[in-house]
């Protein structure tokens, strides 16, 4: 159960808005982890390819202009990684952050790639076939097999990234790994990566973020 550990003492007075944009993973990544952990949310709309995430009202609650951006009943917090941390720690018991000192290292390391190589790697590859942004494609692809390697090496030996019960950095790495395809970047070398993405899609409450048509995927 995904939820086993979730704190049902204490649930949001109104659903959590979150901002997002539903072509982006770090949006994904915030609403997956909610709907795991059973907190009511509401999905609004940024528009990027409006510029909606640049004017004055978004910027007043992100100041570098990016999404994703939650608002819990007047929390109001940008970073997906952060909001991640902060969710585990308001709405869950210990599960999807541990505590205990050595798995916690192991947590933040997978949220440091998340930020790092799975950011610079798959998901800029794919920002690049998506969004024809300014990317050095061998670069990505060359950053995305030396993470994946490494990924399924490690997932040989464990069910989830720190071990044999979800965290927060399953969730932070999935969705850019899953739509790693979109950029072109094949996961067919890494049986205990795509293992690894069908565990976290078991989980009670996943939702996916759909795939989009271009890519490895174009077919």
């Amino acid at each position: 159960m995904a939820s086993i550990n979730a704190n049902t003492n204490v649930r949001p007075q109104q659903p959590i808005k979150l901002y997002q944009y539903p072509l982006s993973g770090h949006c994904h990544r915030v609403q997956l982890f909610m709907s795991l952990l059973e907190i009511p949310y509401e999905l609004i709309l940024v528009d990027l390819s409006k510029g909606e995430h640049k004017l004055a009202e978004y910027l007043s609650m992100n100041r570098f202009g990016q999404v994703p951006v939650i608002n819990d009943n007047g929390t109001v917090l940008a970073d997906s990684n952060a909001i991640l941390v902060y969710l585990a720690k308001r709405y869950d018991s210990g599960q999807w952050l541990p505590e205990e000192p050595e798995r916690a290292a192991h947590t933040q390391r997978w949220l440091s790639m998340a930020a790092g190589s799975l950011a610079a790697g798959p998901a800029s590859a794919r920002r690049q076939i998506l969004f024809n942004a300014p990317v050095n494609v061998a670069e990505a692809m060359k950053t995305s097999e030396v993470l994946f390697s490494v990924m399924d090496k490690e997932l040989s030996q464990r069910r989830f990234l720190t071990g044999d019960e979800p965290t927060i950095a399953d969730i932070a790495m999935y969705t850019y790994t899953a739509h790693a395809p979109e950029g072109n970047v094949s996961l067919e070398p890494y049986p205990h990566v795509r293992a690894w993405l069908a565990r976290v899609e078991g989980l009670q409450g996943f939702v996916p973020m759909e795939r989009s048509r271009v890519g490895l995927f174009a077919d």
